[in-house]
């Protein structure tokens, strides 16, 4: 790996994002909310910027192929599993168990794809995109229910869980048709015969 991929702008953000979670999760157990959401939003402004960064300064690097999703799940997954864990139950565990088990499931076939096949690009779909987006709202409005417990965000809530929930099942599935192709391209699958 060279050393100019880790210090270019988009990649530098990406190492920010990462760092930031830590310090989310600790205002979050001290139960400091504001500085905990003001973490989060600058975290989620950092995933925006390192991809536009990345295509206007031509810097688009093969580290932050990999750094960036890896980066979004850290952060993703973390925050459900310690606003389920939270004595409230800020998130019902049935979200982050979804959620879990399609990050888990998705590193894991990528892993074994590139070390059989030497598959490596696996470019999020829209329902992917849609997945993250869902994933980040209903973060916000949780986080964001903690600091202004009111109605509408309450509904924001619930509406982004859900969408969560329906968007993790759907670009799980697809992910699997489109891992089923790239096989079948590389000739790694079997025809069927009728």
């Amino acid at each position: 790996m060279n050393l100019r991929q880790i210090l270019t702008a988009p990649n530098q953000l990406t190492l920010l994002r990462m760092i930031f979670l830590p310090f989310i999760v600790i205002n979050l157990v001290k139960h400091d909310f504001k500085w905990a959401l003001a973490l989060f939003v600058l975290a989620g402004l950092s995933d925006g910027l390192d991809g536009l960064l990345a295509r206007r300064l031509h810097q688009q690097t093969l580290l932050g192929q990999y750094l960036d999703p890896i980066a979004d799940k850290l952060l993703m997954s973390t925050m459900f599993l310690v606003l389920s864990i939270e004595q409230r139950v800020l998130v019902p565990w049935k979200y982050t168990i979804v959620v879990f088990s399609r990050d888990i499931s998705i590193l894991m076939i990528s892993g074994v794809l590139f070390m059989i096949a030497g598959l490596r690009d696996f470019r999020p779909s829209i329902f992917g995109k849609a997945n993250t987006f869902a994933q980040v709202a209903a973060i916000f409005f949780v986080m964001l229910q903690l600091v202004e417990p009111v109605r509408w965000i309450w509904i924001g809530r619930t509406v982004f869980l859900r969408a969560t929930f329906i968007f993790t099942i759907v670009s799980a599935v697809h992910y699997a048709f489109l891992v089923q192709h790239r096989l079948h391209q590389t000739g790694l699958t079997p025809e069927l015969k009728p």
